[in-house]
């Protein structure tokens, strides 16, 4: 059998949970598209939106990926310091604009794609370091 080591688990386990963020919050914003701008904020049209927006299969699959995110995030948070899976999960901030732009079609400017690059290049960093400092658990 074969056994992986914590570092191994916790990057492949925070890559999954990442692209599960990344595709549920891009479920989301379909979801949203499809039942439409909300203009009045009276609690009959609130009421009015919430119920076309519970009756979206798309927000429904948003909820379900990312509660399976959630789970994933978890485990990670028992496998490894909160310092290292906060930072590492960051990527996430990455793959949204690059979801949004490539499902949702949306216009990400140039600033954006740089702001982008940074935290990608923190994640990085980060994942350069030990996953847990301590042996406790």
């Amino acid at each position: 059998m074969l056994t992986l080591s914590l570092t191994s688990r916790t990057l492949a386990l925070t890559a999954l949970a990442v692209l599960l963020n990344g595709v549920g919050n891009v479920l989301l914003k379909l979801g949203m598209q499809r039942v439409g701008e909300i203009r009045a904020f009276s609690p009959g049209a609130l009421g009015a939106a919430a119920w076309q927006a519970s009756t979206t299969g798309m927000l429904w699959l948003g909820v379900a990926v990312l509660v399976l995110f959630f789970v994933c995030h978890l485990v990670l948070l028992s496998w490894a310091d909160y310092s290292y899976v906060q930072p590492a999960s960051a990527s996430g901030y990455a793959i949204v604009p690059l979801f949004g732009w490539l499902l949702a079609g949306e216009q990400v400017g140039a600033l954006r794609w740089s702001g982008v690059f940074l935290i990608s290049l923190g994640v990085v960093l980060v994942g350069r370091t030990c996953a847990r400092t301590s042996d406790g658990g």
